[in-house]
């Protein structure tokens, strides 16, 4: 199984996502809930479209 991307209704009734690894381990949230789907779609694709290539800021380096 591959990695994805799952839309949900929260308790609050709030559309929110999470990312999945293959195995099912959650790797990232949305961390904000949208009071429409759609919201929540845009912001799955954005992580789509940007993450891909986002650079590491290590800010632990001292």
């Amino acid at each position: 199984m591959a990695a994805k991307f799952e839309l949900y209704k929260s308790a609050n009734g709030e559309f929110r996502w999470r990312l999945k690894s293959a195995n099912g381990q959650i790797i990232a949230t949305g961390g904000e809930g949208y009071t429409r789907k759609d919201g929540a779609l845009n912001g799955i694709e954005a992580v789509k479209r940007d993450a891909g290539d986002a650079a590491v800021d290590d800010q632990t380096a001292s």
